[in-house]
């Protein structure tokens, strides 16, 4: 199992660095931190009084990695899951929130599970997710990167202005399902013609 500050650099590696796009819904950004994020965590960076985009200039990797760990780690008790199950749902946590627990409780509840679907770890997800990782530890780890997978699809469905962070300019995979796929089997990795396929109506 790999450290907590080794998953972070991991997720680290999956972010860019300053990125202010218009159809991104968080604003500006860096190293995977938005404003909002950075407000937060009450990060006061050039210490003028407020927190604004000239602040998220200043965010260095070593502030990066330790908003990471506090807020989208140990703030939503993702130690509370299995090992092997931490990485994965942390850097979905990183990427989209709350909804990374969210995706965990719908398909916990899919495999017969009898929990909230609240976007918190208490004990009875806990509990949960460690009787599904004990029945099939990769099973688990390949069916929560696919719901990642579909979840990113998703999006792209329903928000035309998103679809270009989960389908590139030439049509292949965008970063949002490569950075899924990277914690799937290669045996689920969709080909560039399933791929296609899943996004052919996009316009």
């Amino acid at each position: 199992m790999l450290s907590v500050r080794a998953i972070s650099h991991q997720i680290l590696s999956h972010e860019g660095g300053f990125s202010d796009d218009p159809d991104d819904p968080g604003g500006p950004t860096n190293f995977g931190i938005t404003l909002a994020a950075l407000r937060n965590a009450g990060r006061d960076l050039d210490g003028d009084g407020d927190i604004d985009r000239e602040d998220i200039l200043r965010l260095t990797r070593a502030i990066a990695i330790e908003i990471f760990e506090e807020d989208y780690y140990r703030a939503p008790r993702i130690y509370l899951l299995p090992e092997a199950l931490q990485p994965v749902v942390y850097d979905m946590q990183v990427n989209a929130g709350a909804q990374a627990i969210i995706l965990l409780q719908r398909l916990l509840r899919d495999m017969g599970f009898d929990i909230a679907v609240d976007g918190v770890i208490g004990p009875i997800t806990a509990r949960a997710a460690e009787a599904a990782s004990s029945r099939n530890e990769r099973a688990l780890i390949d069916a929560y990167a696919i719901a990642r997978r579909n979840f990113y699809y998703s999006l792209g469905e329903r928000r035309p202005s998103l679809r270009k962070f989960a389908r590139k300019r030439d049509g292949g995979k965008g970063g949002w399902i490569t950075r899924a796929e990277t914690f799937l089997s290669p045996k689920y990795h969709l080909s560039a013609a399933e791929h296609h396929e899943r996004v052919k109506s996009w316009r």
